[in-house]
């Protein structure tokens, strides 16, 4: 593979969603995992919803929607502030930390760097802003401009139109197994960051390739 670009997903591929849970527990003793959870597979199956229905909403609305309805399902009562401070920390999402210094030498090595993300432009623009990455990234790109989540092929084609090469030139890189499909069956090689070391998804795909952590992909790409 001659790769000149990687694109990443954001949310638990960069960006730490796992201290979702702490503040779930926090404010939901003994149910904070459990919210978490079902918050998550909730927000995802929205988005696919939603994208299969072409009645897109941003991701920050369907997040909001997800954890209002993960609430009522678990029987916990959601107060305002509780809403307010578990989507307040979407825009303060820790990086993972190795992800400053992989980012860096991935740029040291004349790679094209990118974000390809769920998120509506303002919850990215928080996150990269937050962890510093600013300058080391070259596009930070939202399936907003398409209006519909990945894994539909629109939001994956947002990769070549934005650096105009073709998708097997290009690695996708997220810690999400469902994405990794998506974006194998689109056309781009893949490394699946598997840090839950969860069992690969039964669709027929095998990811070009996969570690526990950011640090992986610089041996994979040759710049470790």
């Amino acid at each position: 593979m001659a790769i000149q670009a990687i694109l990443f997903d954001a949310y638990g591929t960069l960006f730490d969603v796992y201290s979702m849970g702490v503040l779930a527990e926090r404010l939901f003793p003994g149910r904070g995992s459990a919210l978490a959870d079902l918050w998550r597979d909730k927000q995802i199956e929205y988005t696919r919803l939603r994208t299969l229905s072409n009645t897109y909403k941003p991701f920050w609305e369907v997040t909001q929607d997800a954890l209002i309805f993960s609430c009522r399902k678990l029987g916990l009562d959601l107060t305002l502030d509780a809403q307010n401070q578990l989507m307040g920390q979407y825009a303060k999402l820790s990086a993972f930390p190795e992800c400053l210094d992989v980012l860096t030498r991935l740029r040291e090595r004349g790679m094209k760097l990118a974000i390809l993300s769920n998120g509506n432009p303002d919850m990215l623009e928080a996150a990269v802003h937050a962890a510093g990455m600013d300058d080391l990234l070259n596009a930070v790109l939202s399936v907003h401009l398409v209006k519909k989540f990945k894994t539909a092929p629109e939001a994956y084609q947002l990769g070549p139109d934005t650096f105009g090469l073709a998708a097997r030139d290009m690695l996708f890189v997220s810690s999400n197994a469902w994405d990794i499909c998506g974006a194998a069956w689109f056309g781009y090689p893949t490394f699946w960051v598997n840090r839950a070391n969860a069992p690969m998804e039964e669709l027929g795909v095998t990811p070009k390739g996969s570690g526990t952590s950011l640090n992986d992909v610089l041996n994979f790409v040759g710049a470790g």
